[in-house]
Order: C-alpha cells, then sequence, then structure tokens
C-alpha cells in the first residue's frame, strides 16, 4: 500500500517518533499544553457522570463474571485510575469489561478466584512487553469482521449468563458453562421462576430504554437499580439480593497484597493469562479508536498497552479482575464533555466515595436488576447494525464473520479471535490472487507519445496547486485490513483544517470491509467539521463496499475523475461567493 501526495516525501523522510515521544502520558501532553479551573470544572461533570454509569455495571459484571461485586469496584477504581493516569487516550476509562465476563468465570471455575488475580497480574506484565515490543500497532491488523464477530459473540454468551437471575431461577446442581447444556439445565429449571424477578427483570429494562428515549442524558441505568432497589426493600420482594448472596459490598479498599504464587499455579493459569492479555488489547484500542472518531484525537497505542499492563497489576494487587478500556463508559466520558485524563482519575475517585458513602444501601438491589442491566449491555454491544451490513458485504466477509461468531459462541472466544484471523488472511491471499493478471495484446512498454497525444491533457492549474483549501490524496494498490488503521490516520489527520478533500481510488483494484468502515469513519469526520469529501476514480465493485458501509451523499460525492471533482469544488465555491456577495449588496432588512 502507497499513499501519495504534495507532501508523500516529506512524510516519508519524517524522523521516526522517539522512545519518550511514544510513551509520554496523554496526562503530561495535556498539562503542557495548558490546564485551566475551567478544564477541569468540565472533567469534574464528566467524572461524576461516568462514575455514575461505571458503579452498577462494575457491580454487575464482577457479579457475573462469578466473583463478588465488591471486586468489580476495586477493579474500577484502582484499574480505571491507573488507565487515565499513564494511557496514551485522552478520553479512555478502564474498568471492567462485559467481554471478560466468560474468560474470568471459566478462570473461575477452572482455577478459583485467586487463579483470576494471578493470570490478571501475569496478563498485565504481558500487555507492558506488548507495549514496550511496540506491538501495539499490529493488533490494529486484526480483520473488522473478526472485530464485530467476537463482540456479537460475547454479547450472546453474556446474555445466556444472566437467564438464570433475570428469571429468579433456582438450580439444584452448578449451571453449566457450554451454552446448549446451559439452555437445556435452565430449560428443565424453568417451573422454578420467581414471578418478582421477572417482574423486577422487566420494569427494569424497560425503565433504561424509556428514559434513554425521552431523557438521554439521565443515567438510566443507575436508576433503573435504584428504583428496583427501593421496591425490593419497600414490598418486601422475595428476590435475591446483593446482601443475601453477597453480605453487601465493602465500605473501603483492601491494603494491596501480592497475587498467591507458585510455579505451578502460573504455569497452570498462563494460558488464561495470555487470552486476557489478548482480549484486554484488543478492546481496550478498539475502545480508544472510538473515542478517537468521537473526538478527532489520536491515541498512543502502545503507551496505551503500558497503561492496561500496569493497571492489571495494580487491580490484582488489590484484589481486583481483569482491565481494560470500555467502549461505553468512554463514549460517555466523550459526550459529556470530557478536556483530558484528569476525568477519568476523577471518575474512579467518585466511585471510590460511593463505596465509603453508600455501601450498605447497596444490598438491598436485587441481582435481577443487575442481570437486567447486563442484558441492555449485550444488546447494545451486539453491533447489529455493522452484522448485517456485512453480512450483505460479500460472501467473504461473511464468512469470516461467521466463522468467529458461532466460534465464540460454540467453542472459545480466543480461538474464534484466531481463526477469524486465518480465514481473514487467506481471503485478502486469494483476493490478491484473482486481481494479478496479465493483460492480453499489452506491450511489455508503453510507446513515447507527445502530451497532448492522448487529447485528455488539461493546462496545468496554479490556482490548484497552490491552493490551501483543497487536498488532492491518492491511493495506490490493495486497501485491506493490514493498511486500514495506518491509511485511516492520515486521512483522518489530514483533513482538519481543508475545506474540500479529494480521495482517489483509481489505483485502488480492491478494498475489503475493514477499509471500507475506515473511509466511513473519515466521511463522518468530514461531515461532522462541514468539509466536502469526493471520492474519485472508484471502480464499481470499490464503490459498491463503499456505499454499503455508509460511504455515500451527502457524506461523500462519487466522480470519475479528479480533474471533475476540483471543477464542482471550484463551481460551489463561485457559486457561495456568489451568493455571499449577493447578500451582502442587498441585505434583508427587518421590518423595525
Amino acid at each position: 500500500m502507497s499513499m501519495a501526495n504534495q507532501r508523500a516525501g516529506r512524510v516519508n523522510q519524517a524522523k521516526p517518533p522517539t522512545f519518550a515521544e511514544l510513551f509520554t502520558p496523554k496526562l503530561i501532553t495535556v498539562l503542557r499544553e495548558g490546564y485551566g479551573f475551567a478544564d477541569f470544572r468540565a472533567d469534574l461533570v464528566c467524572g461524576l457522570t461516568v462514575a455514575i454509569v461505571a458503579l452498577p455495571l462494575s457491580m454487575a459484571i464482577a457479579i457475573a463474571s462469578g466473583v463478588p461485586p465488591g471486586r468489580g469496584l476495586y477493579t474500577a477504581v484502582v484499574g480505571g485510575f491507573l488507565v487515565s493516569l499513564l494511557g496514551g487516550s485522552r478520553f479512555q476509562i478502564g474498568g471492567p469489561a462485559g467481554a471478560f465476563i466468560v474468560l474470568v468465570a471459566l478462570t473461575v471455575d477452572r482455577h478459583g478466584v485467586d487463579g483470576v488475580i494471578l493470570a490478571t497480574a501475569m496478563a498485565g506484565v504481558f500487555l507492558i512487553a506488548a507495549g514496550l515490543l511496540r506491538l501495539g500497532t499490529y493488533i490494529k491488523f486484526i480483520p473488522y469482521p473478526v472485530t464485530v464477530g467476537f463482540t456479537a459473540g460475547i454479547a450472546v454468551v453474556i446474555f445466556a449468563s444472566q437467564l438464570k437471575d433475570l428469571f429468579g431461577i433456582n438450580l439444584t446442581a452448578k449451571e453449566p458453562g457450554e451454552l446448549i447444556p446451559k439452555l437445556e439445565v435452565l430449560a428443565r429449571a424453568l417451573p422454578t421462576a420467581n414471578l418478582s424477578a421477572v417482574a423486577v427483570s422487566v420494569v427494569s429494562i424497560a425503565l433504561i430504554f424509556i428514559l434513554r428515549k425521552l431523557r438521554p442524558t439521565w443515567p438510566g441505568i443507575l436508576i433503573a437499580v435504584i428504583v428496583a432497589a427501593i421496591a425490593t426493600w419497600a414490598l418486601s420482594l422475595p428476590v435475591e439480593t446483593i446482601g443475601t448472596r453477597f453480605g453487601g459490598i465493602p465500605r473501603e479498599l483492601p491494603w494491596p497484597a501480592w497475587p498467591v504464587f507458585s510455579l505451578e499455579k502460573a504455569w497452570a493459569v498462563l494460558p488464561d493469562a495470555i487470552a486476557f492479555a489478548l482480549l484486554g488489547a484488543i478492546e481496550s484500542l478498539l475502545s480508544a479508536v472510538v473515542a478517537d472518531g468521537m473526538s478527532g484525537r489520536r491515541h498512543r497505542s502502545n503507551c496505551e498497552l503500558v497503561a492496561q499492563g500496569v493497571a492489571n497489576i495494580g487491580s490484582a494487587f488489590f484484589g481486583g479482575i481483569c482491565v481494560t478500556g470500555t467502549i461505553a463508559r468512554t463514549a460517555t466520558n466523550v459526550r459529556a464533555g470530557a478536556r483530558s485524563p484528569i476525568s477519568g482519575m476523577l471518575h474512579a475517585a467518585f466511585l471510590l466515595l460511593f463505596m465509603l458513602i453508600a455501601a450498605p444501601l447497596a444490598s438491598y438491589i436485587p441481582l435481577s436488576a443487575l442481570a437486567a442491566v447486563l442484558v441492555v449491555v449485550c444488546w447494545n454491544m451486539a453491533e447489529k447494525r455493522e452484522f448485517a451490513t456485512l453480512i450483505r458485504s460479500s460472501r467473504g466477509d461473511a464468512t469470516v464473520l461467521l466463522a468467529t461468531f458461532l466460534l465464540t459462541v460454540f467453542r472459545d472466544l480466543t480461538e474464534g479471535i484466531l481463526v477469524g484471523f486465518a480465514l481473514g488472511a487467506v481471503l485478502f491471499i486469494n483476493r490478491m490472487a484473482q486481481m494479478t493478471g496479465i493483460e492480453a495484446e499489452t506491450p511489455l512498454a508503453t510507446p513515447d507519445r507527445a502530451d497532448d497525444g492522448n487529447g485528455d491533457r488539461v493546462p496545468y492549474d496554479v490556482g490548484l496547486a497552490a491552493d490551501p483549501d483543497v487536498l488532492v490524496y491518492r491511493i495506490t494498490g490493495a486497501f485491506f485490513f493490514g493498511a486500514a488503521s495506518t491509511v485511516g490516520s492520515v486521512l483522518d489527520s489530514i483533513a482538519d483544517s481543508r475545506k474540500a478533500f479529494v480521495v482517489d481510488f483509481s489505483a485502488v483494484p480492491f478494498l475489503d470491509s475493514t477499509a471500507a468502515n475506515a473511509m466511513s469513519r473519515v466521511a463522518a469526520k468530514t461531515e461532522r467539521q462541514g468539509i466536502r469529501l469526493f471520492i474519485t476514480g472508484a471502480s464499481p465493485t470499490v464503490r459498491r463496499a463503499l456505499l454499503t458501509h455508509g460511504v455515500r451523499p451527502p457524506r461523500a460525492r462519487y466522480r470519475e475523475t479528479i480533474a471533475r471533482a476540483i471543477v464542482d469544488i471550484k463551481e460551489q465555491r463561485r457559486n457561495s461567493s456568489a451568493a455571499a456577495d449577493d447578500h451582502a449588496a442587498h441585505p434583508v432588512v427587518s421590518p423595525g
């Protein structure tokens, strides 16, 4: 993959970043830029907003993972603080994530809570090593269908894990971990369902969605949990609560302690630690990319991995579970108007304050309400629209997507990611093989000819060459998942200060769904910033893939050639100038 523009030579000759530039936390960058009281006030409000969202989620995720709810809060407080303090993203919010529920629950079953804590610390070491070895760049090479497939698969597995508490079902034996046996056991025990628990679940889910529709700025999840707790206490509902199962939540952080360690134990949990590290790296960098797309900023991937590693080690020392970047909480942070990583640090401080003050009240929270919260989380994380888009996109992308999804649901998360990545690589090789060929009767060397020999030469346009508001970029070669992150980052950064942006695809033989999704993010950003985006020279296949992923008018305008796009840009500019002049010459005066 190569790209060319006016400044390509200067870009290619740029000095590689130093170690300090790559691993300086964003907090230091923000403080160097200047941080005032107005910024702190905005971060204070954002930290409180995110903490309100994180409080019930942290407890729900811990319970679903098979550990007491307090460990989820330890994770959010310690891990969330360290991720924001040391991370490479301005807006990342760390804490326990729904994606880890399946892995943590399996590790608890095999090795106990001590095994989870040891595996979390080991995963932290692996993440630090991955960051220092600068492997964060390569994690971005995971194809888009793989990320959508395993995210949707995790959503299905988490939903199935919540059915017991959602319906208040009583089981006489241990609940199986595999999906089909789990559903069979739950179906046989369905007559033991608790109608009060079902009512709490239904009301909680309905309240969350109603508030999201009518009052989107209100903390719907926290309100639903509080209403459920008050109703359970006031009506003396016969449902299981945090108090009846766990005896409540702690009112303080425990003293830090070394995880229980032995070589035998470390060897036993090594596969789980590797899985924690792999999923943590993918999830945290995906969350950072989401924050970048919403804010227009750029995260430092390897610095972020190091921070995630330190956060996991810190969480393990305080008895917490796995830490990663959380997409929903990070998006909430950006939407609330965060200015810096200090909002994430304040979110951790507020959670600690909630523990100190409101711990006794948490005993009344019904487990069916927390299960309802996770059902809503599953619905949001399933990426239904993206799933449907990839199914329609091409047979190859649909195959990778479904293979990853089905393996995640019925086999294993790590196996789903590895097989999906392998299928994506094979699919790319197959596409490249199909694109390779020799045209019949094409001479080895093209004949020399005069400048006007082809009849379509146009005079050199000095105005275009010197126009600071128009940028033309050409992409050359296969635009696939291996290059999508790099190209998307470049396109994002160069479009910031332009009024018109032309991306030429005439030399792109094909692009895959990952590349199309990267272009969709670029198109969304240019639309938000009022930049006119033109795509030129796209073949029917390339154009169809772009349109499928939302790169369509008015976000993007398609033209046959760069020259045609430039003519349209100049014509629109002349029309805008004429309209402005006409308005100045004939101002509209309202009757006084």
